[in-house]
């Protein structure tokens, strides 16, 4: 793989701007091409850039969804960012060589509304290479074996189910942006009320539409549930109900979720995926007890798929690495079930995850006693294992023998090795092992490749990045959103959320769908790497207007901003605003908050805010204010004068 020198005219930006030399890299050497295919002309000379720090985002504060009657405060003197237009697409499907087992995942949901406005995000005039950046011709995309299981769900919405969202648009954003001004107004404030009013044309789109919208807010995504059923005009549906389950046992409401399983058997929606999401939520939280409840539960309610079911309960428990509790269901179940390869698969992966090869290995001897055959997937499953438990002599031993014996490496498993290779800073031994990859005529996928990419750049070789990602393209491996994600947390790992920004905006031009975790990674770029707090807020309303609904790091980034730029104010409106939806209090920087208010002449502001909250009737929030100001009291040193006016110490 030939690698290319960076264009002159970059490398004279480099010289110039110190850093920017990986964005010259990322953006030019990309292949620099306008949509006809043509080179796009480099500037030589760069004007000084604003803004070269971030970081890593984790959350912000306001509103959900596009909601424009109450938009962050923005200091004047810095003129408002560009919008960028366009839609975000699905253009996400998994990638070779992934785990075959069976699926505990929920059923493929609506995916977010994409037909929202332009969005206020990112791209300063005056960018040298980087309106070239990745100018890849839109094609295939494949998401890397990289992605959680969350994304996964989120991502795995159905084209119908999603087309049918975005034929009413209107009526979507409506019902959101009342939810939104209840959610602001408190959790006193009378949504069904709100709801009514609008009258909005229910159907199964649009409910699993705004659901999706509020996915991180279990309070009022589940009110509106519950109007949308008593409005008369509407029916749940097994689709509906199981998204409500999913909120509800992310959220760990696990009352709720269990009351709501059992009304769907009351109105005869009870489906397979309801008990999966149900058990894997169980299983998340670590009570296996209740997950095993809800098993016996979907057995006695004629929903026993067999040995298919018994491995559903497994993978659940394997993919939190509870190898002793799989053990433990594994052998009492047993004999109701004859396991199989993937039964055993899910306890070798439990104790994989576990990080105990002692008793992987019990489980890999015991399948070849009972006569099995470990296939690809059993392989990489103990090689990836191997590899976390840092036993990598070994996890290259069984690579050999998998070349020598069979079953032959697939693509996941030299991604498994090449990812560990760049991990350790090893990218020689990386670059080997994908040569032999091709010489074995396995063809690498977007996986493999954003792997070197995270590799070289981490090891700040942008020449090498720059040869990867056109070998990249000329073998026809278009990048997806995990390839854009990895360049962008290159970007902001370095300090350089302006070049971030930019490879969001092509991202968008390319159809492909943000995460939750790209905007979170920008957020916190602008917040605290790069000093912008008008970036910081546009991130926010970018995310809202995409229909994203943030999640508690969004908030937690965008609250920590908030204080860490002195707005101790919009911080107390936003904490108060994220407990109304019934999420977590955010892990902030208590000291900074108290002081800042204290500085201010306010030094019991947070007695103050939970007995405002507490006369409003919010007593969980005010509760939360309260244990924070009795945690502050002995941190907070005050300046106590005397009459006199002279300190008194």
């Amino acid at each position: 793989m030939a690698v290319k020198p960076i264009p002159t005219a970059a490398a004279a930006a480099a010289t110039l701007h110190g850093d920017q030399q990986v964005a010259a890299a990322l953006l030019a050497a990309a292949g620099a091409l306008r949509g006809n295919g043509d080179a796009v002309p480099v500037p030589g000379a760069l004007p000084p850039r604003p803004h070269r720090r971030l970081h890593r985002a984790h959350c912000p504060l306001p509103p959900l969804l596009p909601h424009t009657s109450r938009p962050p405060r923005v200091p004047a003197p810095v003129p408002p960012p560009h919008l960028t237009s366009g839609s975000s697409g699905a253009g996400r499907h998994r990638g070779a060589g992934v785990f075959p087992l069976p699926s505990c995942a929920i059923p493929q949901l609506l995916a977010r509304s994409s037909s929202l406005p332009g969005s206020p995000l990112l791209a300063p005039p005056g960018c040298w290479a980087a309106d070239a950046l990745l100018g890849f011709p839109a094609a295939r995309c494949l998401s890397t074996s990289a992605a959680s299981d969350d994304d996964d769900n989120e991502r795995g919405s159905s084209e119908q189910e999603a087309a049918a969202a975005s034929g009413q648009p209107e009526h979507v954003a409506r019902v959101c942006a009342a939810i939104a001004d209840v959610v602001a107004a408190g959790a006193d404030a009378n949504l069904e009320a709100a709801l009514s009013a609008l009258s909005p044309p229910l159907s199964e789109a649009l409910v699993l539409a705004v659901l999706d919208r509020f996915k991180h807010a279990h309070r009022p995504s589940h009110r509106f549930f519950r109007w949308a059923a008593a409005s008369g005009g509407f029916v749940h549906t097994t689709i509906t109900y199981c998204k409500m389950v999913h909120i509800l046992g992310k959220a760990r409401q696990f009352e709720s979720m269990v009351a709501l399983v059992q009304e769907m058997g009351k109105a005869g929606a009870l489906s397979m995926d309801a008990f999966k999401i149900a058990i894997k939520s169980f299983a998340a939280a670590g009570e296996i007890k209740n997950a095993v409840g809800v098993f016996e539960l979907m057995r006695k309610n004629g929903f026993d798929d067999g040995v298919e079911s018994f491995n559903c309960l497994l993978v659940a428990l394997a993919q939190e690495g509870l190898g002793r509790e799989a053990r433990q269901v594994f052998e009492k179940l047993c004999d109701r079930y004859t396991p199989d390869l993937r039964s055993y698969t899910a306890l070798l992966l439990a104790w994989c995850n576990a990080k105990n090869l002692v008793e992987a290995g019990r489980v890999w001897n015991e399948m070849l006693e009972k006569g099995m055959e470990p296939d690809v997937v059993v392989h990489n499953t103990m090689i990836e294992g191997l590899l976390r438990g840092q036993r990598r002599p070994e996890a290259m031993k069984m690579f050999e023998l998998m070349k020598a014996k069979g079953p032959l490496p697939n693509a996941r498993t030299y991604t498994m090795l090449i990812r560990d290779h760049c991990k350790r800073g090893k990218m020689d031994m990386a670059m080997r092992c994908f040569e032999e990859m091709q010489e074995a005529r396995c063809q690498p996928d977007v996986a493999t490749y954003t792997c070197l990419l995270v590799g070289y750049g981490n090891a700040k070789r942008m020449d090498r990045v720059t040869a990867v990602l056109e070998d990249m393209t000329q073998k026809g491996c278009l990048p997806d959103a995990q390839t854009y994600n990895a360049l962008i947390k290159l970007l902001t790992n370095r300090h350089m959320p302006d070049d971030a920004a930019r490879i969001y905006k092509k991202m968008i031009k390319k159809g492909l769908e943000p995460t939750i975790h790209t905007y979170n990674m920008m957020m916190k770029s602008y917040f605290l790497g790069g000093r912008n707090y008008p970036m910081g807020c546009a991130v926010w309303e970018e995310m809202h207007q995409k229909g994203i609904c943030p999640d508690v790091n969004s908030y937690t980034v965008f609250i920590n901003g908030h204080i860490r730029h002195g707005r101790p104010e919009e911080a107390c409106k936003y904490i108060e605003e994220m407990i109304n939806k019934g999420m977590k209090a955010p892990q902030i920087d208590y000291n900074k908050f108290a002081a800042d208010f204290s500085k201010a002449g306010k030094p019991d502001i947070l007695y103050e805010l939970a007995q405002k909250v507490e006369f409003a009737g919010k007593s969980d929030v005010s509760n939360v204010f309260h244990q924070w100001a009795e945690r502050m009291k002995s941190r907070i040193k005050r300046t106590v004068p005397n009459q006199t006016g002279n300190r008194m110490f």
